[in-house]
C-alpha cells in the first residue's frame, strides 16, 4: 500500500505535468491552427493564382517561422537554465498570445497590399521565438518533474499535448466547416481559431504561474546558475549536441510529413474533400495522442533505443510503398489506414524524443541542450518538409519527396544504431544520485 505522503507527492507530480502539459497544448494548438487553416486563408494574403501557388506561399512563411525556433530555443533555454523552467514558460505563452492576436486581426491583401503578408510573416516569426523556447523548456521540465523509472511514461505527454493541440486545432476546423459555408470560411471564418489561441493563451499563462519549480533546478548552487546556458558550457558536450542533430532529423520529417503536410496531401493529390480529410486527420491523430504514453511506459521497461530502431528500420522501408500506395488512395477508409499505418511508425520517435535529449545533458545546460540543437534541425529540415513537398509536385516529381524523406529517416536509423541506451546513461539520474551523496 501506498502511504498518504506517497500520493500526496504523486498528485503534486501530476498536478504540475498537468500545468505543463496544458500550456504545451495551446502552443501547438496556435503553431497548427495555421497549417489547419491554410487552405481557407491563402487567398486572402497573396494575389489571386492556383491552388498549389497560394499554398507554396503560405508554406514558405510556415517555413519562415521555423526559422526563429533555433533562436527561440537558444534565448529561453538560456533563461530557462538561469532563471527557471516555470518563468520561461510563462513567458513563451505570453509571446505566443501575442503572435496568434495579431495573425486575427491582419487585414487581407485586397485592403493593405503587400503589408498583409508582410504582418502574417512577423508574427510568425513571434510564434516561431516562442515555440522554439518552449519545446526545450518544456521538455526539460517534463523529464525532471516525473518520477524515477516513469520519465518515459511521464515525458511522452510533451507529444500527447503536442498532438492534442493539431487535434483541437482540427476540431475547431470540423465544427467551423459544418456552420461557415465554404466562402465565409474564406472571408472570415479563419480569423475565430486565431482569437480562440490568443484567449487560451492568456488562461494558461495564469495556470504556468502556479506551478513548482523542477527540483533538480532549485538544488542548482547560485554559482552553477550564473555559469548556466551559455553556448560555450553546451560545446562541452559536443557528442551529445550531434547525438540530438541526428535523433531529430528524421524524427521531425517523418512527423511533419504525417501530419500537416497529409491533409493537404489528401486534398491536393488525392482529391479528397476538405471536410472528409479533416474528419480522417482528426481520428488518426485521437488514436496516436494514445500511442505515446503506452510507447512512453513502455520504453521505462524495456529501454529507449528499441523503439527508436523500429522507427528508424520501418521508416525507411515502409515510407515510399505507403505514400506511393496513398496516392492513388480514393476511399476515405484507406486513406485513413494508411495514415495511421504512418503514424505508428513515427511513434517509435514521438513518445520518447523528449527524454531521450533531457538525458544527455547536466540539469545546468539541459534546457538549452534539448532545445538548440533540436530547434535548428527543426528549422532546417522540419520547417521545410511541406515545402519540398508542395515544390515537388509543382515540378511533377512528386514521387522524389517520398524518397526524401525516407532517406532522412535513414540518417537518425544510423544514429540509433550507433547510440547507446539512453536510460542507463541518464544525466537526470546521475545529477540526483551526485547531489544526495
Amino acid at each position: 500500500m501506498t502511504s498518504s505522503n506517497e500520493r500526496k507527492e504523486m498528485r503534486r507530480i501530476t498536478g504540475n505535468i498537468f500545468k505543463g502539459s496544458v500550456g504545451n497544448l495551446i502552443e501547438w494548438y496556435d503553431w497548427y491552427v495555421y497549417s489547419a487553416f491554410a487552405v481557407y486563408f491563402s487567398a486572402e494574403f497573396f494575389p489571386k493564382g492556383d491552388l498549389t501557388s497560394q499554398l507554396l506561399n503560405t508554406a514558405g512563411i510556415f517555413a519562415i517561422g521555423f526559422l526563429m525556433r533555433p533562436i527561440g530555443s537558444l534565448l529561453l533555454g538560456r533563461f530557462a537554465d538561469r532563471h527557471g523552467r516555470r518563468t520561461a514558460l510563462t513567458l513563451s505563452i505570453t509571446i505566443m498570445a501575442a503572435g496568434s492576436l495579431v495573425i486575427a486581426l491582419i487585414p487581407g491583401y485586397s485592403t493593405i497590399g503587400m503589408l498583409a503578408p508582410a504582418i502574417l510573416v512577423l508574427a510568425r516569426l513571434l510564434q516561431g521565438l516562442s515555440l522554439g523556447g518552449e519545446y526545450g523548456t518544456s521538455a526539460t521540465y517534463l523529464s525532471e518533474m516525473a518520477s524515477r523509472g516513469r520519465r518515459g511514461f511521464y515525458s511522452s505527454f510533451q507529444y500527447v499535448t503536442l498532438v492534442s493541440g493539431q487535434l483541437v486545432a482540427l476540431g475547431v476546423q470540423i465544427i467551423l466547416q459544418q456552420w461557415l459555408s465554404d466562402a465565409e470560411m474564406k472571408s472570415w471564418g479563419w480569423r475565430i481559431p486565431f482569437v480562440i489561441g490568443a484567449l487560451g493563451a492568456l488562461a494558461v499563462l495564469w495556470i504556468r504561474r502556479t506551478m513548482d519549480e523542477s527540483e533538480q533546478f532549485e538544488n542548482l548552487g547560485s554559482k552553477s546558475r550564473k555559469q548556466a546556458g551559455t553556448i560555450r558550457s553546451l560545446m562541452k558536450h559536443p557528442r551529445a549536441v550531434m547525438t540530438v542533430v541526428g535523433l531529430t532529423l528524421g524524427g521531425t520529417v517523418a512527423f511533419y510529413t504525417y501530419t500537416t503536410y497529409l491533409q493537404k496531401f489528401m486534398v491536393n493529390t488525392e482529391g479528397l474533400s476538405k471536410s472528409v480529410v479533416s474528419w480522417i486527420n482528426f481520428i488518426a491523430l485521437l488514436v496516436f495522442v494514445v500511442l505515446q504514453p503506452l510507447a512512453g511506459g513502455l520504453s521505462d521497461r524495456i529501454g529507449r533505443r528499441p523503439l527508436l530502431m523500429g522507427f528508424g528500420i520501418l521508416g525507411t522501408l515502409l515510407t515510399v510503398p505507403l505514400f506511393l500506395v496513398l496516392a492513388q488512395t480514393k476511399s476515405p477508409f484507406g486513406a485513413f489506414l494508411l495514415m495511421m499505418a504512418g503514424l505508428v511508425i513515427v511513434t517509435g520517435y514521438t513518445s520518447i524524443n523528449a527524454i531521450v535529449k533531457a538525458e544527455l545533458f547536466p540539469t545546468e545546460i539541459r534546457a538549452l541542450g534539448v532545445g538548440f540543437p533540436y530547434g535548428v534541425t527543426v528549422a532546417v529540415f522540419g520547417g521545410t518538409a511541406e515545402y519540398i513537398a508542395l515544390w515537388c509536385k509543382s515540378i511533377g516529381l512528386e514521387p522524389l519527396f517520398y524518397y526524401y524523406v525516407a532517406a532522412c529517416i535513414f540518417v537518425s536509423l544510423l544514429v540509433y544504431w550507433r547510440m547507446g541506451e539512453p536510460s542507463r546513461i541518464s544525466r537526470i539520474e546521475s545529477d540526483q544520485e551526485t547531489r544526495l551523496r
